[in-house]
């Protein structure tokens, strides 16, 4: 009878202790696993946000609150700038495209961004993709909207439907813009990043809509809230969230970061969005290193039940081990077949694990978008990946050696005795 038919019937005998084994590993392994991939993508995802532009620029704040929320739509502004110093920027001659941006609003829990043309022009995801639009068109009229492919498919709007905008950032708001509706002109192609979370308008119906509640809400003429004036221009008086901008050769980009972050008129920020990201990871790294070790610990935790279990059952097996010794069994075969077992239970705790953390994934992958804008796809092993099984599947070869060199110690006699 082989080793391998052996270990079978061993583990019909033990299926109860044999399926907590498996159970431990396929828990730890899929913990790790799912740990890695969400680090993995949430990386990816950050950065493929923004592609190809050279500074933002932003009312002065750190250069992670200002890639947060202007790129990543996390958090406020610390306050606006004035429109006057977006164009005097703009017009700079190492300046080749600008991107003005306005927020602050939000539909139904997904924000609202208000821009103008030069956003679907420029703006640039992943490996230098441009958006495009799945249906409709952006028209740039005041009462249009464009909705990212999320907030499209979440809402279940079609083109011609009424978006109610709310005032403030919350996802629940008392206060909406009933007087100023806009409607969906156009939904845009999924990008997996915060832009399918996001309701596009345009910056004169952002404007347009203050305006009018400013208008009704305020006897005095002033937003409580923004403290801007009722009777402002159309555009002499406009504010912003924050600016992107393209220039005409990279190399002037540190130069002119240094003269905007010395800007007369007003005080501004402007960063780079290379540097701001690796700036996040440094802030985030220490979690992200902490969650990590957290999941090895799992793991050890896992293999360390394997031992246990494995030990326990040596002490019920040992007058197995010496029937099967007086049967011809040399004892490289009671090591042999007590490694193979460790093996089986190892191997079938990852591929389980493997099984269980891409099911989830697979499954899990629109609530993951839906309540934390972080997108998972599903692709072959990265070499960390692989890694972390080959090292699974060492530790519990290793840990098979344990049980089973105790068991190659056994003499012929040991366990032919009944001890009472």
């Amino acid at each position: 009878m082989s080793i391998a038919l052996l270990a079978l019937k061993s583990f019909r005998n033990r299926k109860f202790t044999t399926g907590l084994a498996i159970t431990s590993i396929t828990l730890s392994v899929a913990l790790l696993l799912a740990v890695e991939i969400l680090r993995n993508e949430a990386k990816t995802s950050f950065t493929n946000t923004i592609s190809g532009t050279d500074l933002i620029v932003g009312a002065r704040s750190s250069p992670v609150h200002l890639l947060l929320y202007s790129v990543f739509g996390i958090g406020s502004p610390t306050k606006n700038l004035e429109w006057s110093s977006y164009i005097e920027i703009s017009h700079y001659p190492q300046i080749d495209w600008s991107i003005p941006i306005s927020m602050g609003d939000t539909h139904k829990g997904f924000r609202v961004l208000g821009t103008d043309i030069s956003y679907f022009e420029h703006y640039r995801y992943g490996r230098n993709r441009r958006l495009s639009m799945l249906e409709g068109a952006w028209n740039e009229h005041a009462e249009d909207a464009v909705l990212g492919a999320e907030a499209a498919a979440s809402l279940g709007y079609r083109l011609g439907d009424k978006v109610i905008i709310a005032h403030g950032a919350g996802d629940k708001s008392f206060i909406t813009h009933d007087d100023n509706p806009f409607q969906v002109a156009g939904v845009l192609e999924r990008t997996g990043t915060p832009i399918d979370r996001t309701v596009i308008i345009s910056l004169a119906g952002f404007d347009d809509m203050h305006q009018a509640w400013i208008t009704a809400e305020s006897d005095h003429g002033t937003d409580p809230l923004l403290g801007k004036h009722a009777d402002k221009g159309p555009e002499s008086d406009r504010s912003i969230s924050a600016f992107l901008l393209g220039l005409k050769s990279r190399a002037a980009a540190i130069g002119l970061q240094r003269s905007i972050n010395q800007f007369e008129s007003e005080p501004l920020s402007a960063i780079l969005p290379g540097v701001a990201l690796l700036e996040l990871w440094e802030i985030v790294g220490l979690v992200d290193k902490t969650l990590f070790a957290v999941s090895i610990f799992v793991v050890i935790v896992g293999l360390c039940s394997m031992l246990i279990i494995l030990m326990t059952s040596m002490n019920e097996r040992r007058r197995e081990m010496a029937i099967l010794r007086s049967l011809g069994a040399t004892p490289r075969h009671i090591f042999s077949l007590i490694v193979g077992e460790a093996i089986f239970i190892t191997q079938s705790g990852i591929i389980l694990g493997i099984a269980l953390v891409y099911g989830l994934v697979l499954f899990g992958q629109g609530l993951l978008a839906r309540e934390f804008g972080l997108f998972i796809t599903l692709n072959w092993f990265t070499i960390n990946e692989l890694y972390i099984v080959l090292m699974v599947s060492m530790c519990g070869f290793l840990i098979g050696l344990i049980p089973a060199i105790r068991a190659y110690r056994y003499s012929l006699n040991d366990g032919m005795t009944v001890n009472v």
